[in-house]
């Protein structure tokens, strides 16, 4: 079977925060984020769930593939902010759906998600397990968000994509993926504690280790680097060039580094796809809403090749080309 992408879906709450608000929470402005970042607002989910965003997007996922909840066989999710520690956000979501039976679990490579889920359900596919695979990615990052802390707080929203991986004609669909990692770059981007390291305590709270901290400097100089990388290891590894490629989706994390990965790969700027600036950096979710974006706003062919690619703390990285399957859409 050949794995490619059959349906998509995204959502985002309602509720948008500007940079002007975010000027009254610290000591910032909407100038100096939008200079810094590219990011001008971002969307937050209140009392919603990391499962019902997932769900939404799920939903009109199955909508756009043309099939019914019932024909769904396997879920796999990726969030760098789960409801829980356990048990896995794709089984609230399974719940959330009634799709009760089918396996359902989590992939966790924090920004990095999508593409790990997406290569590990393509492998599912390819080996003939599973027919029709929802692959979700959801987050809720505003809940992970230290509003004191004008480094992190102007960056992250929250929102969800999701897309069903199903079987299209040879050719087509995922057609190459590469992963990787380097584990010891761990405390560049991380949660301290709420783990078996650092269990909640008065002294872990009390220091606000339950938040997002990020050497942001170190992060930057890195990513640039990695997504050169494994774009270029991507695309050679399929026999394929840069100028071969009809759209480049990256992780929406800072468009500075989007801009830099732009300039060093000598990418016009029509191939590019950026809403950072109207979601924010939304982790796993990122590439999903993206590609909806895209598919909005200028339309996809069957054939267009569409390179995915991602950086995230782990540290992790990945990408995928795809080559677009459906007609018209």
């Amino acid at each position: 079977m050949n794995p490619g992408i059959l349906g998509l879906g995204t959502y985002v709450p309602e509720k948008i925060l500007s940079n002007r608000e975010i000027e009254k929470l610290v000591e910032t402005s909407d100038e100096w984020i939008i200079e810094r970042t590219g990011i001008r607002e971002r969307r937050i989910a209140g009392k919603e769930r990391v499962s019902q965003l997932g769900a939404k997007a799920a939903l009109k996922a199955i909508k756009d593939a043309g099939i019914n909840s019932s024909d769904i066989d396997c879920i796999v999710l990726t969030s760098a902010s789960p409801e829980y520690v356990f048990p896995a956000t794709a089984c609230l979501v399974q719940k959330e759906l009634g799709l009760e039976g089918i396996p359902a679990f989590d992939v966790q490579a924090v920004c990095t998600g999508f593409n790990y889920a997406l290569t590990v359900a393509s492998s599912f596919i390819k080996a003939g397990f599973y027919r029709n695979i929802l692959v979700i990615g959801a987050e809720k990052m505003s809940a992970f968000v230290d509003w004191s802390d004008r480094t992190t707080c102007i960056l992250f929203g929250d929102g969800a994509g999701a897309v069903v991986l199903g079987e299209v004609e040879k050719g087509f669909g995922v057609i190459s993926s590469v992963l990787g990692a380097d584990g010891r770059g761990n405390e560049l981007l991380y949660i301290p504690a709420g783990g078996s390291r650092l269990p909640a305590s008065f002294e872990t709270v009390s220091k606000r280790k339950h938040f997002i901290k990020m050497n942001g400097r170190e992060v930057f100089k890195w990513a640039v680097r990695v997504l050169a990388e494994v774009t270029k290891r991507v695309v050679s590894e399929e026999g394929l060039s840069i100028e071969d490629i009809d759209y480049f989706i990256f992780h929406q994390a800072n468009k500075r580094i989007i801009d830099a990965i732009s300039k060093n790969l000598n990418i016009p700027d029509e191939k590019m796809v950026v809403n950072i600036d109207r979601v924010g950096n939304t982790s796993t979710a990122s590439i999903p809403l993206a590609l909806e974006d895209l598919r909005k706003a200028k339309g996809l062919s069957k054939g267009d090749l569409l390179l995915l690619a991602s950086f995230g703390a782990g540290l992790t990285w990945g990408a995928n080309i795809v080559r677009w399957s459906k007609e018209g859409s």
